[in-house]
């Protein structure tokens, strides 16, 4: 520094305004080394006087400031220590300003740091050598220095940080890498700050004192105080080092705030799996109840424990199903649920058909066709559901040993018990009920849906949208319906047909339009009204025939083209016919039968957008949705047992759930119904269809997945209509999420560890649809004092007891000022808006050390 330099310094100081009750200023400037003796006599600073400060003239400096000349401003300059011991000017000095003509001084000059800090700034010298790192620390904007302060944001500008924060220090050193020699930020920490001071900072914060001291042990004893939140001391003795003696919420919330990171959970997920296996967590587990870990959300093992437990409960046939269900449901809102999603959701299928089975324990009834019929329509049809999801699920984690076990338990109950009655009783109920006259009472007629559904807007001169869906069942269409009413504004309409038989997609096409009569010609083609109607020209020209301004048109067609060309295509069309078919091209063929599920939600996603496409683009009003057929469908290879030979007749034709002829006899293991209540049936033909679920044994294509019969699950035909309703319009009503409100009335915290209730407000149903969200306590700035809890608002009971949840808080260790107001944020996860912002007090009194 030269004395220009220290001339600027000093006019600065000097003109600096006087503070209340100073009438001048009085400036020490402390030369240790002499360096400006010389120049001293050359200084110039308006108004103020220069004294030279020696060993020999202390009293008369005393004299002259305070009574000699008590109105001028001062420049008092020396070389003397300025202590308090033997200093005639000692109280002077305490209310004046100290000057030094060096690095440091400009440093505290330039950052307007009080020079009582001066060993603060001289220590950490090296650090402020370097103009990028200086900007940095400058950049901060601090208001009031402290050594904290200062230290804490140079810890922050060499993790580069963009505010001083030590969890967010800790956590970058953390992130980089747990080897300490080969972490840059330590690195760092060790050429321009004090590795025993970070350390120190660490220990203050988060309990972590060792004699040697590692990341990897730090993140070991993070991640095991976390846990300890959860699981009581007595269950880990073995590992009760790596816990936290004093400030364990710190630890737990600054765990909890890295899982719950958008992005930097990966990293921490790595680490949290070096954890457990260094613990040897799966062995601490063996001996902790479930009820202890449930709510456990540290390490991914957690969850695997959970899934074993309950997976292996049903292997040993312990019916606690209501329980495992309320287990799993409380896992999908923790931090490892979408790891282990699959396998979830595949447990919770599996325990939802138990569920199924002992609810029916005393089996499938026999009974009447319609009774059957109108059973499954309402209740069994959920086997069904459960089956397919299961194996949607499967299918993502299919090497997975644990999932393997789970297929055999369900195989049993789906295949040989369930489909097995059903089947069984329906045959019986078929073979003396329905054999000669194929139809139900008050059971709409899959050949009548023309006549019945659409005829009537037509005739309105209303437009007309149908869309069919090759070998959707009754249950994926259920699936639809209830995605169409809680995500649409529109009115959605669930109802049944009875398919025709056999149940096939030309005989169900050909039912589906509109016609006066159907039937097979000789070579088996299904007419109608005399004409073929294989094909989408076929069926074209046959609906033309009977609405002019109409249109038949592949769904990958309607979705290929862009809005304005849909609006080309369909102007003026009073009747459209929409076919889609990922579901049977994807399970008609052997190589690809075993991806049916996924073609089924493939198929859901497919719908729902051509009902969007209708609705949106198109205007349209009246739509209805639905299948020609259903299908059958399970994964295990069948048995030759589930296979039967071809009797020797005449057939037209033979497939694996069918035969057509024009003979009429008994045939061992099929069931023979006349089609004259089906077709014009000029030839006299029946349809053989084997019992149950069994499949004709031939050549040729898939065995697993196949149509024709006269199962349920072939037969019962979805109807979705769907009414648009626009806003306002008169029986529209608009989506809205349940909302999830605090019920507790206190609003003062007194405990680092708190509960709070929360309410759903509305039961999920129909256009009332689910809502999550994370809730937390912040400060007015923001700032997050506490672990993140989750709520999935998906609860559909009537019981608002059943709609209630208790959340567990840990607030860091921090000082609350009682009389600030700190916030409890309720947050919507999908949105980011805050739903509900409740002002709380804390006061803690002296936070503990044992606060666990």
């Amino acid at each position: 520094m030269n004395i220009e330099q220290i001339e600027t310094v000093l006019h600065g100081i000097f003109n600096e305004p006087l503070k209340d009750g100073e009438l001048r200023k009085i400036v020490f400037w402390v030369d240790k080394d002499n360096e400006f003796t010389d120049e001293i006599g050359q200084l110039q600073i308006n108004r103020v006087k220069v004294h030279p400060l020696t060993e020999w003239n202390q009293f008369y400096t005393k004299y002259l400031l305070e009574e000699e000349d008590s109105t001028s401003s001062y420049l008092i300059y020396t070389n003397l220590e300025l202590g308090v011991e033997d200093n005639w000017l000692a109280d002077t000095v305490l209310y004046s300003k100290t000057f030094f003509a060096d690095r440091v001084s400009l440093l505290l000059s330039e950052l307007q740091i009080d020079p009582s800090l001066r060993a603060v700034i001289k220590k950490y010298e090296r650090f402020f050598n370097n103009k990028d790192r200086f900007r940095k620390f400058q950049s901060f904007g601090i208001q009031s220095y402290t050594e904290e302060t200062i230290e804490l944001a140079i810890m922050s500008v060499l993790c580069s940080l963009k505010t001083p924060d030590f969890e967010a220090v800790l956590k970058a050193v953390l992130m980089d890498t747990l080897d300490d020699s080969d972490n840059k930020y330590l690195s760092h920490m060790d050429k321009f700050f004090d590795m025993d001071k970070f350390w120190t900072y660490v220990a203050n914060h988060y309990g972590y004192e060792r004699e040697t001291k590692t990341l990897k042990t730090l993140f070991i004893h993070l991640t095991v105080t976390a846990f300890n939140h959860s699981v009581s001391d007595d269950y880990l003795t073995s590992i009760q080092d790596f816990i936290a003696g004093r400030n364990k919420t710190n630890a737990l919330v600054f765990i909890d705030r890295w899982m719950h990171h958008k992005t930097d959970y990966i990293v921490f997920d790595e680490y949290a799996e070096m954890v457990e296996q260094e613990i040897q967590l799966p062995n601490i587990l063996q001996s902790v109840p479930i009820d202890e870990f449930r709510q456990a959300d540290t390490f991914p093992y957690i969850d695997r424990a959970i899934i074993i437990l309950i997976a292996n409960k049903l292997m040993e046939k312990l019916e606690d199903y209501e329980e495992y269900t309320k287990l799993i449901k409380l896992r999908r809102a923790k931090h490892y649920y979408e790891k282990y999603a699959s396998v979830y959701e595949a447990l919770y299928y599996t325990v939802k058909m138990h569920e199924f089975h002992k609810e029916h324990g005393q089996g499938i009834p026999q009974g009447r066709a319609i009774d059957l019929y109108d059973t499954y329509r309402k209740e069994y049809h959920v086997m069904d559901g459960y089956y397919r999801k299961f194996y949607v699920a499967y299918d993502e984690e299919s090497n997975h040993e644990l999932l393997k076990k789970l297929k055999e338990l369900v195989e049993h109950i789906y295949t040989n018990w369930f489909m097995g009655e059903l089947s069984s009783h329906w045959s019986q109920a078929v073979k003396s009920e329905m054999a000669e006259e194929w139809s139900l009472p008050g059971i709409q007629s899959q050949q009548s849906f023309y006549s019945s559904n659409v005829a009537p807007h037509i005739r309105k001169g209303e437009r007309v949208f149908v869309i069919i869906s090759d070998a959707m069942r009754y249950e994926v269409g259920i699936e639809l319906a209830e995605r169409l009413n809680s995500e649409t504004i529109g009115v959605c309409d669930m109802q049944t047909m009875l398919g025709v038989v056999p149940s096939v997609t030309k005989l169900g096409m050909a039912s589906l339009l509109p016609h006066r009569s159907l039937d097979f010609d000789e070579k088996g083609r299904v007419l109608v009204d005399g004409k073929d109607s294989a094909g989408l020209e076929n069926r074209k020209k046959i609906i033309e025939s009977y609405v002019e301004d109409s249109i038949a048109i592949q769904f990958q067609d309607m979705l290929a083209m862009n809005k304005a060309g849909r609006r080309e295509t369909f102007k003026g069309k009073k009747l459209v016919y929409i076919y889609h078919d990922t579901i049977d091209a994807m399970g008609d063929k052997a190589s690809t039968e075993i991806y049916t599920f996924d073609a089924v939600e493939i198929a859901l996603n497919q719908l729902y957008d051509l009902v969007k496409i209708i609705r949106d683009d198109l205007s349209g009003t009246n739509v209805y949705i639905t299948a020609d057929h259903g299908f059958l469908y399970q994964r295990d290879t069948l048995p030759e047992s589930d296979k039967i030979g071809n009797e020797i007749m005449n057939t037209i034709e033979v497939k694996r759930r069918y035969m057509l002829s024009n003979e009429k006899h008994d045939v061992s293991g099929q069931l023979p119904i006349d089609l004259t209540s089906i077709v014009k049936n000029e030839q006299q033909l029946t349809a053989y269809v084997p019992n149950g679920t069994i499949r004709n044994r031939m050549q040729g294509t898939g065995v697993n997945f196949v149509h024709g019969g006269a199962s349920l699950q072939e037969v019962v035909v979805p109807l979705v209509s769907f009414k648009n309703k626009r806003v306002g319009q008169k029986g529209s009503q608009a989506i809205q999420k349940i909302d999830i409100r605090l019920t507790s009335t206190t609003r003062k915290i007194t405990n680092s560890i708190f509960n709070l209730d929360f309410f759903q407000t509305e039961k999920v149903e129909d256009k009332m649809i689910p809502r999550t969200v994370v809730i937390y306590m912040a400060d007015t700035e923001g700032n997050v004092l506490s672990n993140e809890e989750t709520i999935i608002g998906d609860r559909s009971f009537d019981n608002p007891a059943e709609r209630t949840f208790k959340l567990q808080f840990v607030l860091k260790s921090i000082s609350y000022d009682r009389n600030k107001t700190y916030y409890l944020l309720v947050k919507d996860t999908e949105t980011g808006v805050i739903t509900e912002k409740v002002p709380f007090s804390i006061n803690l009194g002296i936070v503990s050390d044992f606060d666990f």
